[in-house]
């Protein structure tokens, strides 16, 4: 008998063996989770900021001012809105991301 010795004890599952995350990796982990949503967020608000600002336009309507301008200042405005959210130039999403993280576990702990 040459084969590999069965073990003598019970042996505990595999998904009992699993390492679990400190609680602090599992906090930067939410929290980074939480900065990009409220970033998400602001971004939203100044999406729809811009948006209503430019429906107040009162430019005439031109073979120029069609679909494909349309179009374009929506896709313009999406990306503003991502690169002010990213910057933090309003405050938005770091006014969100603090009253927020007071919810993350492992609060008191830090």
């Amino acid at each position: 008998m040459t084969g590999p010795v069965p073990p003598s004890g019970p042996v505990a599952p595999r998904s009992a063996v699993r390492s679990t995350p400190s609680l602090s990796s599992e906090r930067t982990a939410l929290q980074s989770d939480l900065r990009k949503a409220a970033e998400g967020f602001e971004a939203i608000m100044v999406r729809k900021l811009l948006a209503t600002a430019r429906a107040t336009s009162f430019a005439e309507e031109t073979p120029l001012t069609g679909g494909g301008l349309k179009q374009f200042e929506t896709m313009r405005d999406e990306h503003v809105a991502d690169l002010v959210a990213k910057s933090g130039a309003l405050g938005f999403a770091r006014s969100i991301e603090a009253r927020l993280a007071q919810y993350l576990p492992g609060q008191g702990d830090s």
